[in-house]
Formats: C-alpha cells, sequence, structure tokens
C-alpha cells in the first residue's frame, strides 16, 4: 500500500517554488562529499541521489565497467541477496534507481519523509551503494546480458550511426568509449575489476550528493553524513583531458540493410559552464531543438518532405560533448537530405536566425521555465547538474534573465567562433 501511495504522489506536482528558482543550500559531509539542499515541504517525499565522477569516461581499457559496476548495486549487501534488497526496499515503499552515462553513475533513492520509513530507506540506500558484495553469479549474468545488448545494438542502425560517430569525433579522447562496451573487454572482464572500479570512483572526495523533499537543513545533513559515512574519503578522479578541435571533415558512410538511411552530422560543441552556453542553447533551439518549428524542421519535413523530423543540439559535457544534427530519412533520398544539413548549417553560421526566430525561441524557453522545476524529480535533476559541473547556485534564478540578453549578434558570434561547417562529422547507415 505505501508502495502505491507514494507512486501516487510522485505523480503530483510537489513544488509551489517560484519560477525564478529553488533556494539551493550547500555544505560538505565529514569525509568530503559535497551537498545540495532544497526543501521542498509541499508532500511526505524525499528525493535523495549521489553522483560520481564514475562514467563510462573512466573505463580506460576495460570498456563497460563503469555500466556493469553501476548496474551490480543493488545486487547485494551484507547477507542480503538481489530479490532482499528489492524487497525491502518494497515493504517500505522507496524507489532505488541507478544509471551510468559518460560524465557521471548515478544512484538515487526516493522515499515518504517519515522517520521510521525513511531511516529504514536510507540505511539499506547507504549499505547498497557503500557495500555491495557484487555476488558472482549476478556478475556473470549481467555481462551475459550486456554481450547480449551487443549483438542486439548491431542490427540497429541507430546504435551502430551513435557509436561510430562518437568514435569519429573523439578519436582516443575517454568520451570515445561506449559505455555498453566491446565484446572483447566483457569477455575478458572479472568480478575483481567492478570491485576495484568500485573501491576506486564511488568514494566520498568523488562524489556529489543532491537532496530535496520534505526534510529541514539539519535533518538534511543527518542524510547526507549517514548516506556517505560507509564511503571511503579516497581522492577525486583526475580531470579529463580537453576535447581536441577536428583537423578536417571525417565521412563514414556504412552500408546496412534498412528501409531508411540514419544521418549524424556534427561536431564537438562545448562543456558544462562554457561561457558561450546560453547563447549556444538559445541559438540552437531556433535552429533544430524546439521540435516541429525549428529551421531544421521547417526546410528538411515541411518543404521537402525528406524526414518525418530533423533535429540538432548540443550536449555538453565535463570537457566538451557533442553538437549534433541528425535525420532519417530514405534510403533514396539520403544524399539530398544531407547536402540540405550541410546547407542549412552553413546559411546559419553565415547568419544567423531572424529577429522573428530569436523572438519565439525566447518566449517559448521563458515561459517553460516554470516546468522544469514543478517537481521534485526535475529540481534534483538540476541539483545534481549545478553540483557536479561546478555551475553558480544562482544558475535557475539567472536563467531566464541570460535568455533574453541573448542577441542575434551574439549568436551569430557564438556560431561563427565555435561551428565550423567545414570541419563536421559525418555518420550515413543505410543504403542496402
Amino acid at each position: 500500500m505505501r508502495n502505491k501511495f507514494l507512486v501516487l504522489l510522485s505523480l503530483l506536482v510537489i513544488s509551489n517554488i517560484s519560477f525564478a528558482g529553488p533556494k539551493i543550500e550547500q555544505w560538505q559531509t565529514k569525509n568530503g562529499a559535497k551537498v545540495f539542499y532544497v526543501n521542498a515541504p509541499q508532500l511526505p517525499i524525499v528525493d535523495l541521489r549521489i553522483v560520481f565522477d564514475a562514467g563510462s569516461a573512466r573505463d580506460a581499457d576495460k570498456p563497460g565497467l563503469a555500466s556493469l559496476t553501476n548496474s551490480l548495486l543493488d545486487e547485494g549487501t551484507g547477507a542480503l541477496n538481489a530479490d532482499q534488497v528489492a524487497e525491502q526496499f518494497e515493504g517500505v515503499g522507496a524507489q532505488f534507481g541507478g544509471s551510468s552515462l559518460r560524465d557521471m553513475a548515478v544512484v538515487s533513492i526516493r522515499s515518504l519523509s517519515d522517520k521510521v520509513i525513511l531511516d529504514k530507506a536510507i540505511d539499506l540506500f547507504s549499505n547498497v551503494v557503500a557495500k555491495p558484495t557484487f555476488p558472482e553469479a549476478s556478475f556473470e549474468r549481467n555481462r551475459k546480458a550486456m554481450l547480449v545488448g551487443l549483438k542486439v545494438a548491431k542490427q540497429r542502425p541507430n546504435s551502430i550511426a551513435s557509436k561510430t560517430y562518437y568514435k569519429q569525433l573523439y578519436a582516443d579522447h575517454p568520451y570515445a568509449i561506449d559505455g555498453s562496451g566491446t565484446e572483447e573487454s566483457l569477455t575478458a572482464m572479472a568480478r575483481q575489476d567492478v570491485m576495484d572500479y568500485h573501491k576506486r570512483y564511488y568514494v566520498a572526495n568523488n562524489a556529489i550528493v543532491a537532496i530535496v523533499g520534505a526534510v529541514s537543513r539539519a535533518e538534511a545533513g543527518k542524510l547526507a553524513e549517514r548516506v556517505t559515512s560507509g564511503l571511503a574519503a579516497g581522492q577525486a578522479a583526475p580531470k579529463l583531458p580537453k576535447v581536441k578541435a577536428l583537423a578536417a571533415p571525417i565521412t563514414k558512410l556504412i552500408k546496412h540493410k534498412s528501409q531508411q538511411t540514419h544521418i549524424l552530422v556534427g561536431q564537438p560543441g562545448m562543456r558544462r559552464g562554457d561561457p558561450d552556453y546560453i547563447t549556444l542553447y538559445v541559438g540552437n533551439h531556433v535552429l533544430g531543438g524546439s521540435g516541429l518549428v525549428s529551421r531544421l524542421s521547417d526546410q528538411v519535413r515541411e518543404q521537402r518532405g525528406l524526414a518525418y523530423s530533423a533535429y540538432s543540439y548540443f550536449s555538453p559535457m565535463r570537457e566538451d560533448g557533442p553538437f549534433t544534427m541528425g535525420l532519417q530519412t530514405k534510403n533514396s533520398q539520403a544524399d539530398e537530405a544531407l547536402a540540405l544539413l550541410n546547407n542549412i548549417i552553413k546559411d546559419y553560421v553565415d547568419n544567423g536566425p531572424t529577429e522573428e526566430e530569436l523572438k519565439r525561441s525566447k518566449q517559448n524557453i521563458t515561459g517553460g521555465f516554470a516546468l522544469r522545476v514543478d517537481s521534485n524529480k526535475k529540481i534534483i535533476g538540476y541539483i545534481a547538474m549545478i553540483g557536479f559541473y561546478g555551475l553558480p547556485l544562482d544558475y535557475l534564478d539567472t536563467f531566464n534573465e541570460t535568455v533574453e540578453a541573448v542577441t542575434v549578434d551574439k549568436i551569430k558570434d557564438a556560431f561563427k567562433r565555435r561551428i565550423h561547417p567545414d570541419k563536421l562529422v559525418t555518420v550515413m547507415v543505410g543504403g542496402e
């Protein structure tokens, strides 16, 4: 019953916080973890998230290790096996989650704020994160599941395109590593690799703790200490190398039996906290980030009928994440669609948006801002990002103001400096 009640509550809007942004408080635990907290007392729920600098960029010569480690955390702790861990979370109506990206590994818990329930949920969560047993049987099962996933991915043109695209963008940079691993790395991987990875990266000095919910600042402080007390202090992960700019255009054509060709075009774009971030974000909203009303969609879909959708986006990370344009089209139209993509980005870099396009995009971005912070789930995602990437605490407060300050000239200047149409990676998968 408790779990059903929690799910029902999670569907409701749980924050009446002003669209100017929630008040974020920040401190550090005794063993070095940074904590970011927002009080949201409207409903009796607590969300807690720990973000470790332990994504696939740390896999080194063992691609897939970050993902495998994260997937095994709740497979056992102490005398509890995976089923017992799941049963105990279920018994208090708590929801445990985990994920692994290129920059980070994430573990999270959502629980009712009732003290008895929350205490049990946090105790179990703390043990799962700090003291996983990584059972051999679970390790083998998850490792084999990842190997099966690789075989399935080889039949999917979108997966082939994405992996190829990142490899061409980043070459020998850690961002080229795909988190799903390789057949060679997963076959050679041992349980000890997972244990060593956890010991190195799941440590307090490599962690950001985000807390949002119906707990006071004092209570949040105790929660943060509890979920990190079992972690070794350890050391923060070393800085990633800078991403090298592309020296020349790269084109990869991969034949694949499919009715459509998948096309990705782009280059390394920007990092989190980049001075040009908001300007490029707003500029891309006009170009291809605003769905069916974007310039890409208008010219590719509405005017030419070459694809159902065409899009572009920046995906900023610790170092320069990709700027990407993409679409899917009939094999017979692939060359025409690619030529159009290239023409659109060249024209946009040269001339930027119109004043009317910019006005509409600003209205869309700022008008929807309140919806971005209207729930615990959304708020905790933002404050975890702010903490992990070292963004200013007033990032949300100043967001709309910064968007409004963007001009056509600023967009033209930023795109000319940052996007180079003559040095793009192009990946096309299909054609058979």
